[in-house]
């Protein structure tokens, strides 16, 4: 298999990905003829077919799954070769690839892309936001240098930095302001709202509650945070919500803010790169600064608490 090359093998971990011919060369900005006509000559180089085509949608044969893996382990491997020429080329990086979860993008990246841009002169952020489970996939494969996400990860091939900890409130009507703060065993019974299946943030939720996932439960859901407390402004229930949230997410929403008595639920951020990264010192840097940013965003927060919390109720 000499005439392999590494554009075809993009191009087959693209529609390996995306399972679909017209999402995958939109993706790899090809026409999906000339994709299609890639695919075949791979297919012919190796001498097995790749996918099983089907009317909607495409699958990996048993021998293309085998074959996925070692191309995406190549595949890591040249994205960790420009790294390391990245690394050896400039004092510093030049781009930097990001990814969040959804409940701490919106709240701390705007103070962490300035932080970075001030710090690191001349360097390029590119953010990805999405739930932990796909971070972890894309950071595994290299498409994302870190990752800022709930920890613990506990992935041997993954190393973590603690950013901080960060305590959850309890966002009520506005008229329950000044009601005292329940259990939380107590909450389900208030109908508690959560985010939709897949986000940590909910898992850590239901357990500070006390309630399992699988466990059947009157609740509603929401695709945000924003939306929860909406909902809970129009008097639908209670939900809990990230500190950090609360002034972006109260600023519009009649609801009373609370925080719980010792010990208080929390949970610790941190972030997240690739043990075998050739910029590991580099991300290292990285850390710190976002630390030292997200430390002054959060004393800045707490210094305005009683005039959130007033403004809310």
């Amino acid at each position: 298999m000499k005439n392999l090359t590494l554009k075809q093998l993009r191009y087959f971990e693209a529609l390996a990905h995306h399972k679909r011919f017209r999402i995958a060369a939109e993706v790899c900005a090809i026409s999906q003829p000339a994709l299609s006509m890639q695919i075949k000559e791979l297919e012919q180089e190796v001498g097995h077919d790749l996918f099983e085509r089907g009317a909607k949608e495409i699958k990996l044969t048993a021998f293309g799954q085998t074959f996925a893996l070692r191309v995406r382990q190549i595949l890591r491997d040249v994205n960790e070769l420009g790294e390391l020429a990245r690394a050896s080329k400039n004092s510093f990086l030049s781009r930097l690839r990001i990814g969040v979860i959804p409940t701490i993008a919106p709240y701390l990246l705007p103070t962490i892309i300035n932080d970075l841009n001030r710090t690191f002169d001349g360097i390029e952020i590119r953010v990805r936001e999405t739930q932990t489970a796909k971070l972890l996939e894309e950071l595994k494969q290299g498409d994302l240098d870190l990752a800022i996400v709930a920890l613990p990860i506990s992935e041997p091939s993954l190393m973590e930095s603690k950013l901080f900890d960060e305590e959850f409130v309890l966002v009520r009507r506005h008229q329950d302001g000044g009601k005292p703060v329940p259990e939380r065993t107590a909450l389900p019974e208030m109908r508690l709202l959560l985010l939709e299946e897949g986000h940590c943030f909910r898992d850590q939720a239901l357990s500070f509650c006390n309630v399992g996932s699988s466990q059947p439960r009157e609740v509603m859901e929401g695709s945000s945070l924003s939306t929860l407390v909406q909902m809970v402004s129009a008097g639908i229930g209670v939900t809990l919500i990230p500190e950090m949230a609360v002034p972006m997410e109260t600023r519009s929403a009649h609801v009373s803010v609370s925080h719980f008595d010792a010990p208080a639920p929390i949970r610790t951020i941190g972030m997240i790169w690739r043990s075998a990264t050739p910029i590991g010192k580099q991300l290292l840097e990285i850390s710190e600064v976002i630390r030292t940013s997200a430390t002054g965003m959060r004393e800045m927060n707490n210094a305005l608490r009683p005039s959130i919390i007033s403004a809310s109720i």
